[in-house]
């Protein structure tokens, strides 16, 4: 096979789960005819053929198969029926951790890690400076990892994992954790990786980021899959799965947008006086920007526009019925904007979230959270999150707080 081809053909994995999950062994022995296992498919009669360069996307709910098929390809897993091959080295960052010893400092972890994927230590030695460098984890290379955060984890195991050279990378819901500027670091770096002629097969529930890494995307379903093609339309289908949901369990790994897709957010801008950005000063003027995409004619929805804190907390909304700014329901671009004449907030990072559903709010076309970011700096020493501005009066005199 070619480097980074990977074919399956009727591929499938099966696990037997036990309903006693803790026996000891006098009852393993004792109760061994009682204790009858249930079979579960994880994967089913998957056919897939993937060339070298391609990036593909694995999309669905949670027990959809995703995780047990990207282990089959990194041979954690042997299959239980059918046929894989997947043809030269490869790479894989499927668990937070997966391979470190906890004792170990990181710079110990790092060659063991890299023994793992058969790297000898002369090339790690060639590479341990840019491994370092990337992990941005120079102040605590030489401490146990046990110390570390599950951030300062991914971080060491994802720079691994794109300095070895393989011709197929394996990256499972690995932007679910870390700073947002060390995200784009490495989706850069996966982009770089494509570019090379590597393979990539990447699993997220973040359709922004599967969208920008992969042309392809293969929706599962119960260890089966349902579609397979253009990235958007597999997206598409995935977040119609999650349209009746108020809150799909999938939010804490990652899950960023769902919907039924009639109208959906395509874009949200942020601007400040001269124009966007993501900084603001206290007490500064605040523009959104929306772009709706209209793919079916529909009632005029309802928008929900939430700003929340950095971990998600909800601080404010602003709900819209879109018949009172004149939608007319057209299939295509609708343009909306928000303004703010005078930010409520003091200091700190904040994110926006839109959902559209129907004026009833019964159906929900589209929600996408972290939909824009942006942070604000105290201007005249204001503290907290929020503006607490008031007037004071003492004796009939009042005082203006600003």
């Amino acid at each position: 096979m070619r480097p980074g081809e990977i074919v399956a053909a009727k591929l499938g994995r099966r696990f037997r789960v036990y309903p006693h999950r803790n026996l000891t062994l006098k009852e393993a022995i004792v109760r061994r005819r009682h204790v009858r296992s249930t079979e579960i498919w994880a994967v089913r009669d998957v056919d897939l053929s993937i060339e070298p360069g391609e990036s593909i996307g694995f999309v669905g709910r949670n027990g959809s198969g995703k995780t047990t098929l990207l282990r089959l390809i990194a041979g954690i897993f042997a299959p239980t029926e059918g046929r894989l091959a997947v043809g030269g080295s490869v790479g894989s960052l499927l668990e937070l951790g997966a391979g470190f010893h906890p004792d170990f400092t990181g710079r110990e972890n790092i060659y063991l890690s890299a023994s793992i994927y058969g790297l000898p230590r002369k090339l790690v030695d060639e590479r341990l400076d840019g491994i370092v460098a990337f992990s941005e984890l120079e102040e605590f290379i030489d401490i146990p990892v046990r110390t570390y955060s599950s951030g300062m984890y991914m971080r060491l195991g994802f720079a691994i994992a794109v300095h070895i050279e393989a011709d197929v990378l394996l990256l499972d819901e690995v932007f679910a954790v870390g700073d947002e500027a060390f995200q784009r670091k490495c989706v850069d770096r996966v982009l770089q990786f494509r570019e090379r002629g590597g393979t990539v097969c990447f699993v997220s529930h973040d359709a922004s980021a599967v969208e920008r890494l992969c042309e392809r995307a293969v929706l599962l379903t119960q260890g089966r899959v349902e579609y397979d093609g253009a990235t958007s339309e597999a997206l598409k289908r995935y977040h119609a799965l999650l349209a009746a949901e108020e809150s799909p369990e999938e939010v804490r790994v990652g899950l960023r947008e769902w919907g039924s897709g009639e109208v959906r957010v395509a874009d949200v801008q942020v601007e400040g006086a001269e124009g966007p950005t993501e900084e603001f000063a206290s007490g500064d003027p605040l523009v959104v920007r929306l772009r709706l995409l209209v793919e079916a004619p529909v009632d005029p929805p309802r928008l929900a526009l939430e700003l929340r804190d950095s971990d998600g907390g909800l601080l404010a909304s602003s709900t819209l019925d879109l018949d009172e700014v004149g939608w007319d329901g057209t299939v295509g671009e609708q343009s909306l904007s928000f303004a703010v004449g005078r930010l409520p907030l003091a200091e700190g990072s904040f994110q926006l979230g839109v959902t559209l559903t129907d004026r009833a709010g019964a159906k929900r076309y589209h929600r996408i959270d972290g939909a824009a970011h942006f942070s604000v700096a105290s201007s005249d020493g204001a503290r907290g999150m929020l503006r607490f501005d008031g007037d004071w009066s003492s004796d009939g005199v009042e005082v203006g707080a600003g």
